[in-house]
């Protein structure tokens, strides 16, 4: 037989099954599930497979549905095989929901109920009916909605499903053996055989998109172009499939260089071309989301958009309570957090004391020095002061707006906020940042500046020493 030959040659070509494999075959009664199946057991002996039967039955078409259960149970129950059948109510789903349309729906109850079936009986790969015309359909749909080289490479003959964990590597292996096959194969082989099949009438309801490509759009395409339009399509969608291997893989290699602990590379990002960038965006959103649901191109490019010419500090919120943040030199991506109090902390510091800061994750170490076994501090996590000028008890605090200092060399004030975007401090940073101050006056600012008050000078009998220490987490 031809289908059995194409369904032989494409195992063997895509590597979907082994000598000894369980596999759960999923069996709605029409007839390109049928055929799978009876090609199936016609293969069963000479592979060594365990066989199972499932069939969701999706509450929709009543009696006639419940009819194409009894019918897919009996043909089970002929070939030996173990049957499950579960029935959901679709309608009640999609209402549940609120949104996303009705295939979808119907597609992730399914999956779910394979799953659950195939995990109960400890059965690894799940076989489905998608024929080639199916192929085409699915990447014209995908046309039609402007999805790029993974949407419009359609379905693979192989691929792993877990519906725990769409970002998850591991999970159940789907096949799909009658890709390579067309429709009119697997009516032939029906007829050949004699074998019984259902008929779903909303399969005849163009209203829904996928009917009006199959039932209106194809054929015209085949009149204007060419008959063998479905394989030529399909052959397409196998090489966008090939190509995007190597493309993500590409852009594998390229997101490991320009990521780091905090985020992306703003410069290193920017300097891969438009098309990495994209990907590397994409597999970085998917890694920190854990899913790409609800993000298209426009938000990509919104994205890119920001972290390209945006402001520094800017930011950009996208679909699950996420924000994109522009922290100059790197990227950010976090829950959004702006609806949370801003942290405000002010504590007393005792010259020679030690002061904890939980908040900013520093410990403020002072000790009091005698000028002439004092060293200098040779970098702005610390600081000297002449302790004659100070009082015994300074404040810590966070930033505030309006704070202004006089920076060491200067005669005028300074605002503390322009010494932050000339450092180019990130605003996570600059909200809990510990300054030390007296009254009005900011004196030193750790890590990024100290006041030229209190300067120690060669009448300078005893110095305060300071020294910020950041905590390990």
């Amino acid at each position: 037989m031809h289908l059995l030959r194409k369904v032989t040659e494409s195992i063997k070509k895509h590597h979907l099954l082994s000598n000894g494999d369980a596999v759960l075959v999923a069996v709605s009664g029409g007839p390109d599930s049928v055929a799978l199946l009876h090609v199936f057991c016609e293969l069963r002996e000479e592979l060594e497979l365990h066989l199972e039967v499932a069939h969701l039955q999706h509450g929709i078409r009543g009696e006639e549905a419940r009819e194409d259960a009894r019918f897919v149970a009996a043909m089970a129950n002929k070939l030996g095989l173990p049957f499950h059948l579960e029935e959901i109510d679709l309608p009640q789903m999609k209402l549940n929901a609120g949104k996303g349309n009705l295939e979808a729906l119907a597609r992730e109850g399914r999956y779910r109920f394979f799953s659950a079936v195939a995990r109960q009986r400890k059965i690894e790969k799940i076989a489905t009916a998608h024929t080639q015309d199916d192929q085409v359909e699915t990447v014209l749909m995908w046309l039609l909605r402007g999805a790029g080289r993974k949407g419009l490479g359609g379905m693979s003959p192989i691929s792993r499903f877990n519906p725990e964990n769409a970002n998850s590597a591991s999970g159940l292996i789907v096949i799909r053996p009658l890709l390579d096959a067309s429709k009119s194969e697997v009516l032939q082989f029906l007829k050949e055989k004699q074998i019984d099949y259902r008929w779903d009438r909303t399969n005849q309801e163009t209203r829904l998109l996928r009917n009006w490509i199959r039932l209106k759009l194809i054929p015209q395409l085949k009149e204007r172009t060419d008959p063998q339009l479905s394989s030529r399509l399909a052959q397409q969608a196998q090489i966008l499939r090939d190509e995007e291997v190597v493309l993500e893989d590409l852009a594998r290699t390229e997101f490991d260089k320009v990521r780091n602990a905090k985020g992306l590379y703003r410069d290193l990002l920017l300097k891969q071309n438009k098309a990495l960038q994209r990907r590397i965006l994409r597999r970085w959103v998917k890694e920190r989301r854990g899913h790409l649901l609800g993000i298209d191109l426009a938000h990509v490019e919104d994205l890119l958009n920001l972290i390209a010419v945006g402001p520094p500090q800017g930011r950009l919120s996208i679909p699950g309570g996420w924000e994109l943040v522009n922290d100059y030199e790197t990227v950010r991506l976090e829950k959004r957090t702006r609806n949370l109090k801003r942290p405000c902390y002010s504590y007393e510091l005792r010259a020679g004391a030690e002061l904890n800061i939980s908040e900013a994750g520093v410990t403020i170490r002072s000790k009091r020095v005698p000028r002439l076994s004092f060293e200098r501090p040779d970098n702005l996590l610390q600081a000297a002061f002449d302790i004659a000028a100070l009082p015994e008890m300074l404040t810590v605090r966070n930033f505030r707006d309006g704070d202004r200092f006089r920076p060491l060399g200067m005669t005028g004030h300074k605002k503390v906020k322009e010494l932050f975007i000339e450092k180019k401090v990130p605003l996570s940073i600059r909200s809990t940042l510990p300054l030390l101050s007296m009254g009005e006056e900011i004196l030193w600012i750790p890590g990024y500046g100290r006041s030229e008050f209190g300067k120690v000078g060669p009448e300078t009998q005893e110095v305060l020493y300071l020294k910020a220490v950041t905590w390990d987490r």
